[in-house]
């Protein structure tokens, strides 16, 4: 009976770690810290959506705007970028250990990881692992973050692997409170995401 006990107990807190609650967050603002739980432990269990919107990126030799396209599917990924980004169309697909970055009249190339292609291919250093977590308005997991809670204990801001994201409009769809305008601000990169429309899915239940 007890290593019945301690089993169930291992099992709860592993849960509870892939929730991402614990020690790795510092929480602060004007927010309800348990409804911020049940929130994120609710988008947590969002694994799949369709997000088109609009992207502005600020860089050192790469500034403009043009059109996002994202389609998400538990752990894989297609993420269309065009219009006036500088360098054109562009389309990053993969999943873990996998990746593949296509850019209009240059061709396509592969990486282990989506940061090692952007940064050889288009000089960004953009943290495409925590961008799953970020535009769903949650702190990325596998690395210690800063929260500012705003009055509907919904994400005003986060910092995390050196990146300040903004939170400046939420959206409902289909029970779930959404990101609309999220800024990030990195070293020499500034991104704005405008999500003109969110279809959420939950895939792995």
């Amino acid at each position: 009976m007890f290593l019945r006990h301690v089993i169930v107990f291992s099992f709860i807190a592993l849960l509870a770690g892939c929730a991402g609650f614990g020690a790795r967050e510092s929480v602060e603002g004007h927010g309800n810290p348990a409804q911020w739980r049940e929130h994120k432990q609710q988008l947590t269990a969002l694994d799949g959506w369709q997000i088109n919107g609009k992207i502005g990126i600020r860089a050192p030799k790469d500034s403009g705007s043009g059109t996002l396209f994202w389609l998400q599917r538990q752990d894989y990924y297609d993420i269309r970028l065009s219009g006036p980004l500088g360098r054109g169309a562009a389309r990053l697909t993969g999943r873990p250990g996998k990746v593949s970055l296509e850019v209009a009249n240059q061709g396509r190339f592969d990486a282990p990881n989506p940061e090692i292609l952007l940064e050889e291919q288009l000089g960004w250093k953009l943290p495409v692992s925590n961008l799953a977590w970020w535009v769903r308005g949650l702190p990325a997991p596998d690395s210690k973050s800063k929260l500012n809670l705003d009055a509907d204990s919904r994400l005003a801001s986060l910092e995390q692997d050196g990146w300040q994201v903004e939170y400046t409009s939420y959206t409902q769809q289909n029970g779930f409170w959404l990101p609309e305008k999220i800024k990030l601000h990195g070293t020499d990169l500034d991104v704005t995401l405008v999500i003109k429309e969110w279809q959420p899915r939950k895939l792995g239940q």
